[in-house]
């Protein structure tokens, strides 16, 4: 089993605070990757998403779980932009608040050249928020 913190993220990820995403992520033995983001209360996309209600908009909901499918790519990540080809089949169920824990599960179903393509699931406190199917490629 690898384990990464948000440091050691830095080395392959080109992500900085704050659009990185990640408190920590490991990836076991069958190459799946598990990840945890506790969403903070001064998190700037909850800025008028919305007022005096906040919640987590689907789109950081996919970046969460786009940055956790990179740490699949890790051996070729190093020095390349992480950029996002496709969302597919994404469902959203549940919302995510502020000072939830997100745990992502992510598993690599194919690649080809430098894209790469993933099934991934997004829950907090074991009910799953939303899941679906995201590829992306490093250029």
């Amino acid at each position: 089993m690898e384990y990464y913190n948000r440091e050691d993220l830095k080395a392959f990820m080109p992500h900085r605070e704050p659009m990185l995403l990640i408190d920590e992520v490991w990836v076991d033995d069958e190459g799946v990757a598990h990840s945890r983001y506790r969403v903070p209360e001064d998190a700037h996309y909850l800025q008028g998403h919305f007022p005096n209600n906040p919640i987590v908009p689907g789109v950081i909901l996919c970046e969460i779980m786009a940055q956790s499918c990179v740490v699949l790519s890790r051996e070729y990540a190093v020095g390349k932009v992480t950029l996002f080809t496709g969302i597919d089949k994404m469902r959203f169920r549940q919302i995510v608040r502020v000072g939830d824990v997100c745990e992502v599960t992510a598993h690599l179903t194919n690649k080809r050249g430098m894209m790469f393509f993933c099934e991934v699931s997004l829950s907090v406190a074991g009910s799953v928020c939303c899941r679906g199917e995201l590829s992306f490629a490093l250029a």
